[in-house]
């Protein structure tokens, strides 16, 4: 069974950067659309960015356009989210997920696509 390990979140100043890993082992992710999610206390859990099997195209939510960046890297089996200028009302858990469901170039913001989890790293977002 796939398993997906997040890592890369802590505590950041307004306006600072963090990059996220998410990385599995015995899998082969760029078989796999991936997704970040996130989920803040009290909210439901919400799409963030994807990025389809093989990498060919991605996907963001609009509060998350030109400030993250998605990305893979192939020989070391890890997906990335590169998250600049941050806020804090980016203070959440994310989350990665997988999904081999997708033909390649699609990937979509809905975790009900979505068929493995991480466990989550937080994300905080204080000065």
């Amino acid at each position: 069974q796939l398993q997906l390990v997040e890592s890369g979140g802590g505590l950041v100043q307004p306006g600072g950067s963090l990059r996220l890993s998410c990385a599995s082992s015995g899998f082969t992710l760029d078989y796999y659309a991936i997704g970040w999610f996130r989920q803040a206390p009290g909210k439901e859990r919400e799409g963030g960015s994807c990025i389809s099997k093989s990498g060919g195209s991605t996907n963001y939510a609009d509060s998350l356009k030109g400030r993250f960046t998605i990305s893979r890297d192939i020989a070391r089996n890890t997906v990335y989210l590169q998250m600049n200028s941050l806020k804090p009302e980016d203070t959440a858990v994310y989350y990665c997920a997988a999904t081999p469901r997708l033909p390649n170039g699609l990937c979509v913001l809905s975790p009900s696509v979505f068929t493995s989890w991480g466990q989550g790293t937080q994300v905080t977002v204080s000065s």
